[in-house]
């Protein structure tokens, strides 16, 4: 007899009893099982007793707070976090992305708006971002990617650097197969929250904060990266050529599809400098 899969566990995290049984609440409608903590001591000791698929962690928790919290999963292993934070605090919220939460939501929020998003996180953590005309210039959605020394497996969700592994959240991780699938594209910062989050509207620093994070993860000098550039007044853009596995596939293909994508290519996009007079509103001030 075929037994059911166990279903999706979230693990709720907030001092406020109220919020955290509507939150469960909802979630459990959902079909997710439900685990709630109510300080940061009992999040880690839940979690370890059963390893939860993601967290929904209040930011404000006493004594240990919620970016202590989110410190201490990450050192057990990787989970997807979404945290719950108070409108005005958008230090601590910029804080919380740059340890590692995969989203946020602040406070007051619709339960049906979080459970949204934690099924788009669990789903992306799954199938990874959705591509504008699937895949990059002759690459499958599955196929390997390599460039720059970087080799990212989209179905093993996995990917290294010069043959170390990478250790990436799950929006991390989908915003790097973006750039690699679409190479020498520059894209504003708009595009990227609604192709790589999938959201068309939020804050924009979400994506300034990965970018960041992601810097720190791939480049020899985040400083002064080489591999993902910052075009002012524009987004960012990823520069590299291919590694020669991804160069020999390319160039094994019929002269007539090389030709059909390099069309693409030229006509799918406007160059920089006519997307800087569109998006002329935004200066140097949109990159952190």
């Amino acid at each position: 007899m075929q037994q059911n899969p166990s279903p999706t566990r979230v693990l709720v995290v907030d001092d406020d009893p109220t919020v955290a049984e509507v939150v469960a609440g909802y979630l459990g409608r959902a079909g997710f099982a439900v685990d709630r903590a109510g300080d940061g001591p009992g999040a880690l000791a839940s979690a370890a007793a059963r390893r939860p698929d993601l967290v929904v962690l209040d930011l404000m928790l006493p004594g240990m707070d919620g970016l202590e919290v989110c410190r201490a999963l990450r050192d057990k292993g990787p989970v997807p976090v979404i945290m719950l934070t108070a409108r005005g605090d958008e230090e601590d919220r910029i804080l919380g992305l740059e340890i590692g939460a995969d989203d946020y939501v602040t406070k007051p929020f619709s339960p049906r708006e979080l459970v949204l998003r934690v099924e788009s996180v669990l789903r992306r953590g799954r199938t990874g971002p959705r591509a504008p005309g699937s895949s990059g210039p002759g690459q499958g959605p599955g196929e390997v990617t390599h460039r720059a020394g970087i080799a990212l497996d989209p179905l093993a969700r996995r990917a290294t650097r010069d043959g170390r592994e990478l250790a990436l959240t799950v929006r991390e991780f989908d915003l790097l197969a973006f750039l690699l699938r679409h190479p020498g594209v520059a894209f504003t910062r708009e595009e990227l929250m609604r192709e790589v989050w999938g959201w068309d509207f939020g804050d924009l620093s979400t994506v300034t904060v990965h970018v960041r994070r992601l810097r720190g993860k791939v480049e020899d000098d985040p400083g002064a990266p080489l591999l993902i550039q910052t075009v002012w007044g524009i987004g960012y853009r990823f520069d590299a050529p291919p590694d020669a596995a991804d160069e020999g596939r390319r160039n094994e293909r019929r002269p007539d599809e090389r030709r059909r994508d390099e069309g693409r290519q030229d006509g799918g996009r406007q160059d920089v400098g006519d997307d800087a007079g569109r998006d002329g509103g935004r200066g140097p001030g949109s990159d952190a």
